[in-house]
């Protein structure tokens, strides 16, 4: 009999990440995502209730791992999200690249940081340069070594989650990881 082990998160969450809810929460959820990929963008909403769900009881961490075979704006959206961080209005530009996923192409990535109020020429200037590439390459890279092989990819207190991520799923399995944290 052959035994499987679940794969586990290789690089710890740091400051380094984009986090949302307290660190000292009992669970911390991990998505590995492509803001391109359209199976990311059905999670999005999902994550979003599953955040409201439990509020200051779970942490949420988002990683970059752009297919870049089969989503060829996944790049620069990523960069343009990091770029964003920089200004701080990471989770604005997350949602906004999450909202408008049919359209990630330069013009519009720039368009969504004036949007929000950002330096828009200065995001423009930072993606012709690649200044985010290599923080996008090292979230990737975390993922590979994770584990991840495809998006999305959560881990659930640095262990993957291989069951389904629709929400009841998610949330069960989120209230085990709490519960599991009390004992």
């Amino acid at each position: 009999m052959q035994s499987f082990e679940a794969a586990v998160l290789a690089v710890p969450v740091s400051d380094e990440d984009h986090t949302r809810g307290p660190a000292t929460a009992p669970v911390t959820l991990v998505e590995y995502g492509d803001f391109e990929c359209p199976y990311c963008g059905q999670a999005y909403p999902i994550v979003e209730a599953i955040l409201q769900r439990f509020g200051d009881e779970l942490r949420f961490v988002f990683r970059n791992f752009p297919l870049t075979q089969v989503h060829p704006h996944a790049e620069h959206a990523a960069e343009t999200a990091e770029a964003a961080d920089a200004q701080g209005a990471f989770w604005p530009m997350h949602e906004q690249l999450f909202t408008h996923q049919h359209a990630l192409d330069d013009a519009h990535l720039v368009g969504y940081a004036a949007a929000l109020g950002l330096d828009a020429e200065r995001v423009a200037r930072e993606l012709a340069a690649g200044v985010y590439a290599e923080k996008v390459h090292a979230h990737f890279m975390s993922g590979v070594r994770s584990g991840v092989n495809g998006t999305p990819t959560f881990f659930i207190n640095g262990v993957r989650h291989d069951d389904s991520w629709d929400f009841d799923t998610l949330a069960v399995t989120i209230e085990r990881a709490a519960l599991d944290n009390v004992r």
